[in-house]
């Protein structure tokens, strides 16, 4: 570990924030909102190792709510593989971006955008409630890889919320209903992961015993998050969608101010 300076209750507040991630992404998308901060509360660890090491955790939850969802729901892989493959693509360029452009400069945007989110499903209680396509064939899996490819970008070079926007992206921009979104967003968040980690891994930054941890605690939350969005289905997965996008305007809009 180097220079951390770890205790008992900083590695208990490590597991509890590994479980909570894992059920919140596993459900909708977001977990980062609670395992990141817990990371960079660890003394001595840097930025970049809280960022890296919080991807080790978050793919190993992912895993498991990807592979739960798979057999409870049977997403709809032709969506899901190409939407993958351009996010995972788009989020190794989104990180390498990220070096050129401040994240500070994009989160007033998308403080903006996760507003407009949050009133559109407000207002449109029906949105999500069943799956009504707005394409089909290749025309579908061509905006479903332009959405992969924006989402993944922007996964690499900020981060917070990428569960949620690919969410909407799928419900309102394809017509899927939520539970089947989440399904293939988790597949997605995979991919997204994975092109981060290739860059994160190489460079030394992760803190493979601190992720290993979360890790762990991540695959628990996430198995419990994805069984308990399956049972209770869209409707569940839509309340728990405007929690988590509430959580995100809050945390970022705070960010924007203090920055301010």
């Amino acid at each position: 570990m180097g220079a951390l300076e770890l205790t008992m209750g900083t590695l208990l507040l490590l597991a509890i924030a590994g479980f909570a991630a894992g059920w919140v992404d596993a459900v909708v998308g977001g977990g980062g909102l609670i395992q990141l901060p817990a990371l960079l509360l660890v003394p001595g660890i840097s930025p970049v190792q809280a960022l890296a090491t919080n991807k080790v955790g978050s793919i190993m939850g992912t895993s498991v709510s990807a592979t739960t969802y798979y057999r409870a729901v049977h997403p709809d892989m032709r969506t899901a593989l190409p939407m993958a493959v351009t996010a995972l693509l788009a989020a190794i360029a989104g990180a390498r971006a990220a070096i050129l452009l401040p994240a500070e400069a994009l989160k007033p945007i998308v403080v903006v955008v996760l507003i407009i989110v949050a009133v559109y499903t407000i207002v449109r209680p029906q949105l999500g409630a069943h799956d009504n396509l707005r394409w089909a064939g290749h025309k579908h899996t061509a905006v479903a890889m332009v959405w992969g490819a924006v989402i993944g970008f922007y996964d690499g070079i900020l981060g917070p919320g990428t569960g949620s926007f690919l969410v909407i992206a799928l419900v309102a921009g394809l017509g899927y209903s939520f539970l089947p979104a989440t399904a293939i967003t988790k597949i997605v968040n995979l991919a997204t992961n994975a092109g981060a980690l290739m860059l994160f891994i190489p460079s030394g930054a992760v803190l493979w015993s601190l992720g290993l941890i979360i890790g762990v605690m991540n695959v628990f939350g996430a198995y419990v998050g994805a069984r308990m969005a399956v049972a209770r289905g869209s409707r569940f997965v839509r309340i728990a969608f405007l929690v988590v996008v509430g959580a995100l305007i809050v945390k970022l809009g705070w960010d924007v101010i203090n920055e301010w």
